[in-house]
Protein backbone atom coordinates (compact mmCIF):
# COMPACT_ATOMS: atom_id res chain seq x y z
CA UNK A 1 0.00 0.00 0.00
CA UNK A 2 1.37 3.58 -0.77
CA UNK A 3 0.66 6.08 2.21
CA UNK A 4 -2.17 7.42 1.21
CA UNK A 5 -3.97 4.21 1.38
CA UNK A 6 -2.27 3.56 4.82
CA UNK A 7 -4.22 6.30 6.21
CA UNK A 8 -7.32 4.10 6.14
CA UNK A 9 -6.15 2.18 9.45
CA UNK A 10 -6.66 6.04 10.73
CA UNK A 11 -10.31 6.07 11.00
CA UNK A 12 -10.17 2.30 11.46
CA UNK A 13 -8.31 2.58 14.85
CA UNK A 14 -10.69 5.32 15.64
CA UNK A 15 -13.77 3.65 15.28
CA UNK A 16 -12.59 0.29 16.54
CA UNK A 17 -11.75 1.74 19.86
CA UNK A 18 -15.17 4.01 20.66
CA UNK A 19 -17.18 0.99 19.38
CA UNK A 20 -15.72 -1.17 22.35
CA UNK A 21 -16.75 2.03 24.36
CA UNK A 22 -20.07 1.29 23.05
CA UNK A 23 -20.24 5.29 22.32
CA UNK A 24 -20.78 7.09 19.55
CA UNK A 25 -20.68 4.19 16.38
CA UNK A 26 -21.51 0.90 16.96
CA UNK A 27 -18.90 -0.71 14.79
CA UNK A 28 -18.27 -4.68 15.25
CA UNK A 29 -16.52 -4.96 12.08
CA UNK A 30 -14.30 -2.18 13.00
CA UNK A 31 -13.13 -4.33 16.22
CA UNK A 32 -12.80 -7.24 14.34
CA UNK A 33 -10.97 -5.61 11.31
CA UNK A 34 -8.22 -3.77 13.57
CA UNK A 35 -8.17 -6.85 15.79
CA UNK A 36 -7.16 -9.14 13.06
CA UNK A 37 -4.52 -6.36 11.24
CA UNK A 38 -2.77 -5.28 14.45
CA UNK A 39 -1.63 -2.36 11.85
CA UNK A 40 1.18 0.00 13.90
CA UNK A 41 0.00 3.12 15.74
CA UNK A 42 2.42 5.29 17.44
CA UNK A 43 2.38 9.51 18.64
CA UNK A 44 -0.66 10.98 17.53
CA UNK A 45 -2.73 7.95 16.20
CA UNK A 46 -3.21 6.50 19.77
CA UNK A 47 -4.89 9.53 20.81
CA UNK A 48 -8.05 9.04 22.37
CA UNK A 49 -9.52 12.29 21.36
CA UNK A 50 -8.76 11.52 17.59
CA UNK A 51 -10.95 8.83 17.92
CA UNK A 52 -13.86 10.33 19.46
CA UNK A 53 -13.73 13.05 16.22
CA UNK A 54 -12.99 9.67 13.63
CA UNK A 55 -15.97 8.46 15.01
CA UNK A 56 -18.07 11.09 15.06
CA UNK A 57 -17.19 12.50 11.91
CA UNK A 58 -18.40 8.67 10.55
CA UNK A 59 -21.86 8.64 12.40
CA UNK A 60 -22.82 11.90 10.70
CA UNK A 61 -22.08 10.66 7.63
CA UNK A 62 -23.73 7.51 8.61
CA UNK A 63 -26.65 9.50 9.62
CA UNK A 64 -27.07 11.82 6.74
CA UNK A 65 -26.70 8.77 4.05
CA UNK A 66 -29.18 7.03 6.25
CA UNK A 67 -31.33 10.78 5.36
CA UNK A 68 -30.60 10.45 1.76
CA UNK A 69 -32.08 6.62 1.52
CA UNK A 70 -35.18 6.98 3.24
CA UNK A 71 -35.94 10.39 1.06
CA UNK A 72 -34.48 8.82 -2.48
CA UNK A 73 -34.78 4.95 -1.80
CA UNK A 74 -33.95 3.92 -5.81
CA UNK A 75 -30.65 6.22 -5.24
CA UNK A 76 -27.15 4.29 -6.05
CA UNK A 77 -24.64 5.05 -2.79
CA UNK A 78 -20.90 5.64 -4.19
CA UNK A 79 -18.53 5.92 -1.39
CA UNK A 80 -15.45 6.76 -2.72
CA UNK A 81 -12.25 5.75 -0.54
CA UNK A 82 -13.89 3.72 1.53
CA UNK A 83 -11.28 2.38 2.31
CA UNK A 84 -12.42 -0.60 5.61
CA UNK A 85 -15.20 1.13 6.49
CA UNK A 86 -18.15 -0.65 7.46
CA UNK A 87 -21.03 1.99 6.39
CA UNK A 88 -22.58 -0.14 4.03
CA UNK A 89 -23.59 -2.51 7.06
CA UNK A 90 -24.14 0.42 9.12
CA UNK A 91 -26.83 2.38 7.81
CA UNK A 92 -29.70 0.51 7.97
CA UNK A 93 -32.11 1.49 5.25
CA UNK A 94 -32.60 -0.61 2.47
CA UNK A 95 -30.82 0.57 -0.96
CA UNK A 96 -31.21 -1.08 -4.15
CA UNK A 97 -27.53 -0.37 -4.95
CA UNK A 98 -24.10 0.35 -2.94
CA UNK A 99 -20.70 0.72 -4.45
CA UNK A 100 -17.10 0.85 -2.50
CA UNK A 101 -14.51 2.16 -4.28
CA UNK A 102 -11.07 2.33 -3.47
CA UNK A 103 -7.62 1.69 -4.94
CA UNK A 104 -6.57 -1.89 -6.23
CA UNK A 105 -4.90 -2.64 -3.17
CA UNK A 106 -7.51 -1.34 -0.65
CA UNK A 107 -9.86 -3.39 -1.93
CA UNK A 108 -7.68 -6.56 -2.01
CA UNK A 109 -7.80 -6.19 1.38
CA UNK A 110 -11.30 -5.39 2.14
CA UNK A 111 -12.61 -8.57 0.35
CA UNK A 112 -11.02 -10.55 2.97
CA UNK A 113 -13.78 -9.28 5.73
CA UNK A 114 -16.58 -8.16 3.26
CA UNK A 115 -18.66 -10.04 0.61
CA UNK A 116 -20.77 -8.62 -2.24
CA UNK A 117 -24.14 -9.60 -3.46
CA UNK A 118 -27.06 -8.57 -5.36
CA UNK A 119 -26.70 -5.17 -3.92
CA UNK A 120 -23.45 -4.41 -3.12
CA UNK A 121 -20.47 -4.26 -4.86
CA UNK A 122 -17.29 -3.33 -4.56
CA UNK A 123 -15.06 -1.23 -7.08
CA UNK A 124 -11.33 0.00 -8.29
CA UNK A 125 -11.35 3.67 -8.43
CA UNK A 126 -9.13 6.63 -8.35
CA UNK A 127 -10.67 9.44 -7.47
CA UNK A 128 -7.48 11.54 -8.96
CA UNK A 129 -8.33 10.45 -12.14
CA UNK A 130 -11.79 11.15 -12.96
CA UNK A 131 -12.14 9.66 -16.44
CA UNK A 132 -12.54 6.23 -14.40
CA UNK A 133 -16.19 7.50 -12.88
CA UNK A 134 -17.59 6.34 -16.87
CA UNK A 135 -17.13 2.85 -15.43
CA UNK A 136 -19.40 2.94 -12.42
CA UNK A 137 -22.86 1.78 -12.87
CA UNK A 138 -25.69 3.99 -14.44
CA UNK A 139 -28.67 5.36 -12.06
CA UNK A 140 -30.84 8.46 -12.31
CA UNK A 141 -29.70 9.42 -8.25
CA UNK A 142 -26.72 8.82 -7.07
CA UNK A 143 -25.86 9.72 -3.00
CA UNK A 144 -22.03 10.26 -3.37
CA UNK A 145 -20.02 10.02 -0.16
CA UNK A 146 -16.47 11.65 0.28
CA UNK A 147 -14.94 11.21 3.36
CA UNK A 148 -11.78 11.92 4.48
CA UNK A 149 -10.41 12.14 0.47
CA UNK A 150 -10.49 15.56 -0.67
CA UNK A 151 -7.22 16.15 1.13
CA UNK A 152 -5.19 14.21 -0.82
CA UNK A 153 -6.60 16.08 -4.57
CA UNK A 154 -5.59 18.92 -5.64
CA UNK A 155 -8.82 21.48 -6.57
CA UNK A 156 -7.82 20.69 -9.94
CA UNK A 157 -8.60 17.18 -9.30
CA UNK A 158 -11.61 17.89 -7.47
CA UNK A 159 -13.27 20.07 -10.07
CA UNK A 160 -12.30 16.82 -12.47
CA UNK A 161 -14.42 14.88 -9.83
CA UNK A 162 -17.33 16.95 -9.58
CA UNK A 163 -17.64 17.58 -13.32
CA UNK A 164 -17.12 13.75 -13.98
CA UNK A 165 -20.03 13.02 -11.34
CA UNK A 166 -22.49 15.42 -12.68
CA UNK A 167 -22.23 14.35 -16.29
CA UNK A 168 -22.72 10.47 -15.09
CA UNK A 169 -25.65 11.22 -12.73
CA UNK A 170 -28.57 13.55 -12.98
CA UNK A 171 -29.40 13.93 -9.75
CA UNK A 172 -26.47 14.39 -7.14
CA UNK A 173 -26.49 14.18 -3.26
CA UNK A 174 -22.70 14.97 -2.27
CA UNK A 175 -21.29 14.68 1.50
CA UNK A 176 -18.07 15.77 1.43
CA UNK A 177 -15.05 16.59 4.48
CA UNK A 178 -12.62 19.18 3.54
CA UNK A 179 -9.28 21.15 4.86
CA UNK A 180 -9.50 24.51 4.81
CA UNK A 181 -6.10 25.87 3.22
CA UNK A 182 -5.10 27.07 6.49
CA UNK A 183 -6.05 23.80 7.58
CA UNK A 184 -4.13 21.89 4.56
CA UNK A 185 -1.31 24.36 5.83
CA UNK A 186 -1.44 23.75 9.54
CA UNK A 187 -1.49 20.26 8.86
CA UNK A 188 1.39 19.13 6.58
CA UNK A 189 3.49 18.15 9.30
CA UNK A 190 1.36 18.20 12.58
CA UNK A 191 -1.31 15.55 11.54
CA UNK A 192 -1.71 12.05 12.50
CA UNK A 193 -1.66 11.12 8.56
CA UNK A 194 2.21 12.13 9.13
CA UNK A 195 2.97 8.89 11.01
CA UNK A 196 2.44 6.42 7.81
CA UNK A 197 4.24 9.14 5.55
CA UNK A 198 1.44 11.67 4.09
CA UNK A 199 3.03 15.29 4.06
CA UNK A 200 1.62 16.55 0.97
CA UNK A 201 -2.36 17.88 1.88
CA UNK A 202 -4.70 20.20 0.44
CA UNK A 203 -7.88 22.42 1.36
CA UNK A 204 -9.90 24.41 -0.42
CA UNK A 205 -11.75 27.87 0.83
CA UNK A 206 -14.18 28.36 -1.36
CA UNK A 207 -16.04 24.97 -2.52
CA UNK A 208 -18.68 27.25 -4.78
CA UNK A 209 -15.71 27.92 -7.25
CA UNK A 210 -14.63 24.11 -7.62
CA UNK A 211 -18.54 23.82 -8.98
CA UNK A 212 -18.65 25.53 -11.96
CA UNK A 213 -19.16 24.28 -14.96
CA UNK A 214 -21.75 22.47 -13.29
CA UNK A 215 -25.09 22.24 -11.94
CA UNK A 216 -23.22 21.19 -8.57
CA UNK A 217 -24.57 23.60 -6.19
CA UNK A 218 -23.64 24.07 -2.13
CA UNK A 219 -26.40 23.06 -0.28
CA UNK A 220 -24.94 24.07 3.21
CA UNK A 221 -22.67 23.08 5.88
CA UNK A 222 -22.77 20.12 8.83
CA UNK A 223 -20.96 20.11 11.98
CA UNK A 224 -18.53 17.32 12.40
CA UNK A 225 -19.03 17.12 16.21
CA UNK A 226 -23.14 17.76 17.24
CA UNK A 227 -23.95 18.38 20.56
CA UNK A 228 -25.83 15.22 21.15
CA UNK A 229 -22.62 12.79 19.75
CA UNK A 230 -20.38 14.85 22.16
CA UNK A 231 -22.71 14.56 25.13
CA UNK A 232 -22.07 10.32 24.91
CA UNK A 233 -19.27 11.21 26.30
CA UNK A 234 -18.08 10.75 29.89
CA UNK A 235 -19.11 14.22 31.59
CA UNK A 236 -14.88 14.46 32.56
CA UNK A 237 -14.26 14.18 28.73
CA UNK A 238 -16.74 16.54 26.96
CA UNK A 239 -15.42 19.87 27.97
CA UNK A 240 -11.94 19.06 26.97
CA UNK A 241 -13.03 17.73 23.33
CA UNK A 242 -15.36 21.17 23.02
CA UNK A 243 -12.17 23.22 23.93
CA UNK A 244 -10.12 21.20 20.87
CA UNK A 245 -12.91 20.52 18.90
CA UNK A 246 -14.95 24.11 19.20
CA UNK A 247 -16.76 24.69 16.66
CA UNK A 248 -15.31 27.92 15.77
CA UNK A 249 -12.20 26.65 15.66
CA UNK A 250 -12.77 23.84 13.99
CA UNK A 251 -14.18 25.61 10.77
CA UNK A 252 -10.91 27.12 10.27
CA UNK A 253 -9.61 24.01 9.46
CA UNK A 254 -12.04 21.97 8.12
CA UNK A 255 -15.39 21.82 6.71
CA UNK A 256 -18.10 19.73 6.22
CA UNK A 257 -20.33 20.67 3.15
CA UNK A 258 -23.71 19.35 1.52
CA UNK A 259 -23.86 19.80 -2.36
CA UNK A 260 -26.86 18.51 -4.88
CA UNK A 261 -27.56 19.43 -8.71
CA UNK A 262 -30.14 21.83 -8.87
CA UNK A 263 -32.21 22.20 -12.31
Amino acid sequence: MNSVSKTLFIPLYGKSQVSRKGIILSDPAAEEIWKAESFPVHGKLRSKWLAYNMAMRARVFDDWTEAMLRAKNDALVLHIGCGLDSRCLRVKAPYINWIDADFPEVLSLRKKYYEESAVYHMMAVDASKAEQIERLPDSETAVVLLEGISMYLTNGQMIRLFQALERKYSHLHILVDAYTEFGAKASKYKNPVNEVGVTELYGMDDVQSLLHDTKIRLKGEHSFTPKHLVNELQPSERAFFRVIFSEKLYRKICRLYELETVS
